[in-house]
């Protein structure tokens, strides 16, 4: 799911192939209508298993999304391995957003053992590189949508897309071939209990 990268109008051409003959704006649809709601449910079961670990390092990220022209914050709670736990979108960007975003997300996930960098401020090409690239797909999504327009459907689209992203990405390169094959599996019947739900 993590690499292939399609958009409603390449939904529509593939289930075409198929025999199945919908619009692009029948896609766009379903995922307005049922993208929340599966989100929703994958976000429910991770908290679960997160609230059981309260060992995790977090890290507070933004990322600066323009809205018709206009900069907004995005703001991101990830953990210490690349995970998006909790998306914030803010027109400001200060101590009490940042605060109120990390309130917000105490209360959902637990408190972690550390947020942030632990005895210094690292600062470097390469440091804190999985969270500062865990924002890469949310931007190869929002090039395909052609941007945002309005703020309430890009926080609609980042908690749905974060959930999403974090139950297919597999990380290839950190597994051996058949512990990477039963992470897919898992991930898919999960996403098939959901959808059978």
């Amino acid at each position: 799911m993590s690499d292939f990268h399609c958009r409603f109008e390449t939904l529509k051409m593939l289930l075409h192939e198929r025999g199945i003959e919908i619009s692009h704006e029948t896609v766009r649809f379903w995922w307005d209508r049922f993208g929340p709601l599966f989100a929703a449910e994958i976000r429910r079961k991770r908290v679960q298993q997160l609230r059981a670990h309260s060992n995790r390092q977090w890290h507070l990220d933004e990322v600066f999304v323009k809205i018709n022209g206009e900069t907004h914050y995005l703001w991101r709670a990830v953990d210490h391995e690349g995970e998006v736990l909790e998306s914030y979108v803010t027109k400001r960007r200060d101590r009490k957003t940042a605060l109120k975003f990390i309130r917000k997300s105490m209360k959902r996930f637990g408190k972690p053992k550390v947020i942030g960098n632990v005895h210094r401020q690292e600062t470097g090409r390469w440091l804190n590189n999985r969270v500062e690239n865990s924002h890469l797909p949310f931007r190869r999504r929002e090039r395909a949508m052609l941007r945002f327009r309005r703020m309430r459907s890009l926080q609609k689209f980042v908690a749905v897309h974060a959930s999403v992203y974090n139950l297919f990405n597999s990380e290839r390169s950190l597994y051996s071939r058949s512990n990477f094959k039963l992470n897919c599996a898992a991930a898919l019947a999960e996403w098939r209990q959901l959808g059978a739900a």
